[in-house]
């Protein structure tokens, strides 16, 4: 299986950008995914929460 080039705590960040309102294809080409993959991880990590917070 490929490794992720991002760490959880950076995909559950990029979805809580998104969930404050910042559009979904701004988050993607800020951080340089398909809008496919942001949905991904959104239902793989979007019920988690950094624990750094």
């Amino acid at each position: 299986m490929k490794k992720s080039r991002f760490t959880e705590e950076q995909i559950i960040g990029m979805i809580k950008e998104q969930e404050s309102g910042v559009p979904t294809a701004e988050v993607c080409r800020k951080h340089g995914i398909s809008t496919a993959s942001f949905y991904k991880y959104k239902s793989k990590f979007g019920g988690m929460r950094c624990t750094a917070d």
